[in-house]
This record gives C-alpha cells, sequence and structure tokens, in this order.
C-alpha cells in the first residue's frame, strides 16, 4: 500500500494521494511491511518514530520523497520576533513548551570520553543563520564583543596537539538563559537583521530514529535530514543520531543529505539498556571497563547477525556535525558504507572528545567501508575494538587533520586501495592489519596497547573467543605506496616494524629461545610482520628486512585536485616504479591473523583475492603498486571520484 504526505493534507485523512496525511509521523503509524510512504515537497519539524517495521528485505517499509521534489526532514523550530538589545545583538523570548521534556538549551555535550571544556560544557542547543549554525558564548557579555577570535584548546591524546575554531565564523555567537517559564535567546547576528532572516534553532533530540528496538528493514530515501540537537554518542552510551536504526536489522539509508547534527548524524549504534555514560555518572570502573562489559551485555540480549546490523549507508552527502558523520557500536556488524561524502566533521571545534571521526565504528564485524570521498574532516576514519573481517576499501581521504586510525583490534581486517593523503596518515594501535595498494602520502604512529585487553570472536560472528593485548604488528603491508615528508622523528614508510619476525615460524623460534614460561615469554617478542613489494619515494623508510621493494630520493608531486566533474590524482612516476616485482594478493598470501586465528577471507568465508583497483579496473598478474591501475611513466591525472549531486 502507498501512504502520501503533503504540507497540504491532514492527518485525518486516508494518506491517499489525493487526502494525504500531513505529517510522516501519521504515516509511520499507519504503515506495515511492504508499504510505501511518498513524502511531498515541503519542510517536515518532527521527529519521525517509526512504530513498524518490515520482516525481511523484499517486505520493508520504505519512506521517500516524492520524484523531483524537495523534502526536508528537520529538528528545529523557526524563531521570529527578535528584539534588538544594541547594535547588531538582538533576543527573543521562547516558551519553554515549545521544547517539552528535552530541552536541548539546557542539556549538555557530556559523557564518557569527554575531554573538553568540561567547566563550562557546550550546550546541545544551536541558532543556525539562514542554515549556518552560529557559536555559543557563555554570557551575554561575550555576544556583545563578539570579536574575531581565535580559540584553541590543549589536548593530548594520540599526538594530537591543537584545536582552532574557525575565526570567519566565530563573530556569530549566540547566548541561552533558561528560566523557568521561558528561555531567552540572545545572538549577535552581525551585518543581518533576523526579522528578514531565516532564523531556526534546535528543539528535537533526532529527526528519524525508532526509540524501542527491533524495528527492522526501513528505507530512508531521498531527503534532506538536519538540524538536530543530538547527543553525544560514545561506546559506552545510547547512541543517537539525526537518523538510524535503534539496535535494528536491515535499514536502508540512501540519497540523503544529512547535515548539522551537533553530535553525530547517522548512528548505526547501541541501545541503551547495555550501558549508558556509567563511567561519567559513577567513576566505580575505568570507561574501558564499561564497554567490555557493554560487549557482553549485548551478547544477553540478542547481539549476533540473525537480529542486529546488515545495514546499507550509500551515496549520501553527510556534514557539518560536531561528532561523526556515521557512528556505531555494536549495531553495525555486517554493514556496507559506500558512496557517502562525508565532510567538515568536527571542524567547529566548540569541544572534543575521544569518540570524533567522519566515520567512527566499534565491533565493525565483517562490515564494509567502501568508496567513499571523506574530506576537511577532524579525523576521516576511526576503527575502534572489533574490527574483525572489516574491509576499508576504495576510499579518498582529502585534506583531513588525520585520515585513519585503527586501535585495539587484532584482525583480521583489510585496508586495501584507498588513497591519504594528509600528513598525519595513520595511527595504528592495533595488530592483525593487511594494509594493501595503498597511496599513504604522511607518517604514522605505530605503537602497541598492552592495558587494555580488548574481544576477538569466533569468524563471521559476535560470539567472543577471547580477550587479549594488542602487543604490536602481526601486520601486513603489501605493494602500498609511501612518500615522505617534513617532520623530524615521524615515521613515514615501514621501518617502525625493524627487529621484527618475518614468520609465524621465526616468531614462536623467538619465544622458545627465551626459555621456559608462558606469558611472560610473549610479551618480549615483537610479532611477525609481512612486508614486501612496497614504493618508497621522498625520504620514505622500508622495513629492515623488506625485500622486493622499489626506493628513491624523488618527489611524485602527488595531490588530490578537485574539479566541476569530481576528483583528481595528480602523480609523477619515474621509469623504473614498474619494474618492481609484484603479484596479487589473495587469501593464501595474507594468511591468518595471530590472535583470533582466523584467515583474510570474504564474510561468507570463501577466498579473498584482490582482483580490482579503487576504480573497478582488472589488475592481473603483475599489478602496479599503489591503488590505481595503469598508471604510466611520468605525469598521471586521474578521476577517482565522480560527483553525482
Amino acid at each position: 500500500m502507498q501512504f502520501h504526505v503533503s504540507k497540504k493534507g491532514n492527518d485525518k485523512n486516508p494518506g491517499t494521494k489525493a487526502a494525504p496525511f500531513f505529517t510522516i509521523q501519521r504515516a509511520a503509524d499507519a504503515a506495515v511491511a511492504g508499504d510505501r510512504i511518498i513524502v511531498h515537497e515541503g519542510i517536515y519539524r518532527e521527529w519521525v518514530k517509526p512504530a513498524h517495521g518490515g520482516t525481511c528485505e523484499n517486505q520493508r517499509i520504505v519512506y521517500e520523497a516524492a520524484e523531483g521534489e524537495r523534502v526536508s526532514i528537520r529538528g528545529s523550530e523557526l524563531v521570529s520576533q527578535w528584539t534588538r538589545v544594541e547594535d547588531s545583538v538582538w533576543k527573543a523570548e521562547i516558551p519553554n513548551t515549545l521544547f517539552g521534556e528535552f530541552h536541548p538549551f539546557l542539556e549538555t555535550v557530556s559523557g564518557d570520553w569527554m575531554v573538553s571544556p568540561l567547566e563550562t560544557p557546550v550546550h546541545l542547543g544551536e541558532v543556525y543563520l539562514n542554515g549556518h549554525a552560529l557559536y555559543e558564548a557563555f554570557s551575554l557579555q561575550e555576544v556583545k564583543k563578539a570579536e574575531k577570535r581565535v580559540k584553541s584548546t590543549q589536548v593530548s591524546w594520540w599526538n594530537i596537539e591543537e584545536y582552532i575554531l574557525e575565526p570567519e565564523r566565530s563573530i556569530y555567537q549566540w547566548y541561552a538563559e533558561v528560566e523557568e517559564d521561558i528561555t531567552v535567546l540572545y545572538a549577535n547576528f552581525q551585518e543581518y537583521d533576523p526579522n528578514e532572516e531565516c532564523v531556526e534553532i534546535n528543539v528535537r533530540k533526532s529527526c528519524f530514529m525508532a526509540e524501542e528496538t527491533g524495528i527492522n528493514y526501513i528505507t530512508v530515501r531521498g531527503f534532506e535530514i538536519c538540524q538536530a540537537a543530538t547527543p553525544w554518542a560514545p561506546p559506552t552510551a545510547d547512541q543517537i543520531g539525526i537518523v538510524g536504526p535503534y539496535w535494528a536489522k536491515g535499514w536502508l539509508i540512501e540519497e540523503n543529505d544529512i547535515h548539522d547534527a551537533k553530535c553525530s548524524a547517522v548512528s548505526l549504534g547501541k541501545e541503551k539498556s547495555t550501558g549508558h555514560n556509567k563511567f561519567t555518572k559513577d567513576g566505580k570502573k575505568p570507561g574501558y571497563q564499561y564497554q567490555l562489559e557493554a560487549v557482553f551485555l549485548a551478547r544477553h540480549i540478542g547481539w549476533s547477525k540473525e537480529r542486529i546490523g546488515s545495514h546499507i549507508v550509500r551515496n549520501n552527502r553527510i556534514y557539518d556535525c560536531g561528532q561523526n558523520g556515521i557512528v556505531g557500536h555494536m549495531g553495525c556488524i555486517f554493514s556496507e558504507i559506500y558512496g557517502n561524502e562525508i565532510y567538515r566533521i568536527a571542524v567547529k571545534h566548540e569541544f572534543f572528545g575521544h569518540e570524533i571521526g567522519g566515520i567512527k565504528l566499534h565491533a565493525a564485524i565483517d562490515v564494509k567501508i567502501r568508496n567513499n570521498y571523506i574530506h576537511d574532516c577532524s579525523l576521516g576514519t576511526w576503527l575502534d575494538w572489533e574490527a574483525q573481517g572489516t574491509r576499508l576499501s576504495g576510499n579518498i581521504y582529502d585534506k583531513n587533520r588525520r585520515d585513519f586510525m585503527i586501535e585495539v583490534t587484532h584482525g583480521p581486517c583489510l585496508v586495501d586501495n584507498n588513497i591519504f593523503t594528509a600528513e598525519y596518515t595513520f595511527d595504528n594501535a592495533a595488530q592483525g592489519t593487511a594494509f594493501v595498494h595503498n597511496l599513504c602520502g604522511g607518517f604514522m604512529n605505530h605503537y602497541d596497547v598492552r592495558n587494555r585487553s580488548t574481544p576477538y570472536h569466533l569468524p563471521h560472528s559476535t560470539e567472543v573467543l577471547g580477550t587479549a593485548m594488542v602487543y604490536g604488528s602481526d601486520d601486513r603491508w603489501y605493494q602500498n605506496i609511501f612518500i615522505g615528508g617534513k617532520e623530524e622523528e615521524r615515521c613515514y614508510g615501514t621501518s617502525s616494524y625493524d627487529g621484527a619476525a618475518i614468520s609465524m615460524k621465526e616468531y614462536i623460534e623467538r619465544v622458545k629461545h627465551l626459555g621456559e614460561g608462558d606469558l611472560e615469554l610473549y610479551e618480549q617478542v615483537k610479532q611477525p610482520a609481512y612486508i614486501r613489494g612496497n614504493a618508497y619515494f621522498a625520504g620514505a623508510k622500508a622495513f629492515d628486512r623488506e625485500e622486493n621493494y622499489y626506493s628513491t630520493e624523488e618527489n611524485p608531486n602527488m595531490q588530490l585536485q578537485t574539479e566541476e566533474d569530481g576528483v583528481y590524482l595528480s602523480i609523477m612516476l619515474p621509469a623504473d616504479f614498474f619494474n618492481t616485482e609484484t603479484t596479487e594478493i589473495n587469501t593464501e598470501i595474507l594468511g591468518m591473523a595471530r590472535m583470533p586465528e582466523q584467515r583474510y577471507e570474504n564474510p561468507d568465508g570463501s577466498e579473498l583475492t584482490i582482483t580490482e583497483d579503487m576504480l573497478g579496473e582488472q589488475r592481473g598478474s603483475h599489478p602496479t603498486i599503489g591503488p590505481v591501475e595503469g598508471l604510466k611513466e611520468g605525469e598521471n591525472y586521474v578521476c577517482v571520484w565522480k560527483k553525482s549531486i
């Protein structure tokens, strides 16, 4: 059955095309498996909470914008009737009944692993001027001054240095005073008269998300979804996004324009019963311990492939969010994330915590993240805990402060055919990762983590097999391009693996050579490194036992350039670069990750072979080093991302 929704409709109507509903929620209450909800032109200021789900892939409930019509679902409300206070400062008085039980201008960005600011926390409320978010001030006096200021927050986590506010936007500020019956908003709109412009404020926590678990097989297609007061979403809390399933299976989120989440845009994350900011609330145990408990608690409530995950997030634009473009702990298992453009995530720098990234996933078991364009973010992608069977393939990272981090996971995880361009390219605080056919344009931090024992699983399952510390290495680096840089004492290339064994046989012999014992022996021996066939440019250094590699002091002058039709890779390659012996990389070569004893293979358990480059071109038996096949001697200029919107 089809239901129609229109701004000219009425919720007392039957929801037909001739007599449509007025709200999307009315259609959501009526729809059952197999139904389609078509929403017509207009702005819908509501939080859509699906009441029912589909039953299988072919019996979904589909929500979609009418073809050729612009439909916006917003968590905001318009604010008019501003009164001038002085010069460019205005105020508006808003009845608290507008907010109901959730008041974003009282609620703060807070929770586990939130770092700064703590003494004067930022609120979930937001003020938008013609669609652009202003900055929160902490007093009326600040709003009145509203100078072009540079504010920095010093943090010390994974070698991150200062964050700096964008000075050109910081002059537009707001401040809220919440009284018993009203909220008084003050804002410095500079040269704008708010009574003649579009001014909106955050009111709702989400725009399209169920409040109950188990609402399965929902499609969300073709909408603008924006401006919601989404809360801080660590892996130990209720992870709420602008849009997403709430601990369910089989959602399809595609071809949407998703932006201006206070924290996270798309959530594929956990629900509340497995823990909600317990470390922040009572501090009885470290946050790490609560996160570990969340994994086992999730198993008790049915965390499995049969009930959770297998979502698809594709061909969306996701941007201007404070914490994440896509977030998820455990709820993301067996999902696919591809074809998305994700940008300007966590660059406003009003707050900082340890859960920030264009994509930030925990326990991304058998998740495929491919062919996304991730740019202008604080951190492009962060895979944290249990990235087992995860594959990061064919993605483009550009103009990020840092491109990629993988942390406290034991593999097997495959990172192949990606372009990384940030000067600060990687943090590798994991083991069991295979890096194949990537282009790495900056330095890498590589270190062990011996104070957090984290889970690993039976192959392609959520069943926990054991937990272990991360001793580093057990990594594979095959046929990647590395480019050196200017920062001294940094590792450009694979030299951080120097001294490692090059086979499991040698590793075991080194352990046995230490004599009788158990755990204390393994703690003294670096795990094997499997490194071959890479190319090192401009001072990048090879692993001391690598054979069959290419090295030159020449700089290939690699860069990404944005044109009207897409993104192009520019790179200069010498003739002898193509003489390096290479081979097709497959399951047999990649072997088995040591700790979980799982092969590098497809999610269905079949053999994996990297037969294509990042553009889908066939590689052959003598593939080109790096992510793009068919490069030539001299200057290359190749389109690596086609704009679709």
